[in-house]
């Protein structure tokens, strides 16, 4: 019986996570040959070395996660439950332990968000920490997030950084044309957890100050209508747009002075490492995990306090008088971005996913 490579990812997205399975897609069947992808979004675009079991449909593409976890079960079950396999688990992971062992399956799992996300009682952290003990490998993506699994939960773990590649597209954005002052970017869904009432809250008090600033923020989600109440609130029409979705929203980094990421937690946001790509400044919110690991504590950009839209506010005006600072520390970033080469990178993915190929 031949032996089955499986990536599990019920819901493929305009987001990292899927960043990461695009790039891996492309270099590791060189390395451990055919994928098989599990996902409810109807994809066509099969290749010799990968093969997407998906619905033949895209009535499943907008629907939330738990139902398209509930028809990527079936597609694992119906597709694979006589095969002996490998499945490398990008989401819905408790899931995914639970299928491979009732079908005896060996299962890698990567976590790409801080626990702080959803370990926020006892019950959790029990619950959590039981089904993460049952996989056979779990993979991080920052040395903070490593050590936060083991105090956290008492899991060991294996580091392997996102995967980045170094070209350089741009594209511009239309609110930044001609425009003179300093011109602020945010990417990011419009959620809690990217927390752009931060970075809006801080903007008021530039304003105040007279300073001549415009900023854009590049993403959709359901915090939509609560950003621009806040916009309206504040009187910040005329300096803040709201662009909605864009693909490659990373393409249009160049056209900022400065990226500011406000979020309360992350995993390892690759938004940040594109920005060291294009030799732009950062400000970053040092939620767990990730930006302080990517920014080197401070070496390679700014940090603030999680939330604390006073101590941003300073920071920019701080840029808004003197670039050099800020721009020498974006310089010097371009020399750290070997960190997330994608050849080193799914090599790691690709001896890990080797050895349980051998144990099946």
């Amino acid at each position: 019986m031949k032996k089955k490579i499986i990536f599990y990812i019920p819901s493929i997205e305009a987001a990292g996570v899927e960043k990461n399975l695009n790039l891996l897609i492309k270099y590791l069947p060189n390395q451990i040959g055919k994928i098989n992808i599990i996902t409810a979004n109807k994809k066509s675009n099969n290749s010799k070395n990968v093969k997407y079991i998906c619905p033949h449909s895209s009535y499943w593409n907008n629907k939330n996660r738990t139902l398209k976890n509930i028809i990527c079960i079936y597609l694992l079950i119906k597709n694979f439950r006589s095969s002996k396999a490998v499945i490398l688990s990008f989401q819905s992971n408790l899931t995914s332990i639970i299928i491979s062992k009732i079908l005896r399956f060996r299962i890698l799992i990567r976590l790409n968000t801080s626990l702080k996300k959803y370990l926020n009682n006892f019950l959790k952290k029990v619950i959590f920490k039981f089904f993460y003990s049952l996989s056979d490998v779990i993979i991080v993506n920052s040395k903070f997030f490593k050590k936060e699994l083991l105090n956290e939960i008492n899991l060991k773990s294996h580091l392997i950084y996102n995967l980045n590649i170094y070209e350089k597209k741009r594209k511009k954005l239309e609110f930044f044309k001609k425009f003179k002052g300093l011109k602020i970017l945010n990417i990011g869904r419009l959620t809690d957890q990217k927390d752009q009432l931060t970075l809006i809250r801080s903007l008021e008090i530039l304003k105040k100050k007279n300073n001549n600033f415009r900023c854009s923020i590049i993403g959709g989600g359901a915090f939509r209508n609560i950003l621009i109440s806040e916009i309206k609130r504040l009187n910040l029409e005329e300096y803040i747009e709201l662009v909605g979705f864009k693909n490659n929203a990373e393409q249009y980094i160049s056209q900022s002075d400065i990226f500011v990421l406000s979020s309360k937690y992350e995993g390892l946001p690759n938004v940040l490492i594109e920005s060291q790509k294009y030799g732009i400044p950062i400000i970053s919110s040092n939620c767990p995990t990730g930006p302080s690991e990517i920014l080197m504590n401070g070496k390679l950009g700014e940090l603030f306090p999680v939330g604390n839209y006073n101590i941003l506010a300073n920071k920019l005006l701080n840029f808004s008088k003197n670039k050099k600072n800020l721009k020498l520390k974006s310089s010097y970033a371009k020399k750290y971005l070997k960190r997330f080469d994608p050849v080193i990178n799914s090599q790691k993915y690709s001896k890990l996913i080797l050895q349980e190929y051998e144990k099946v």
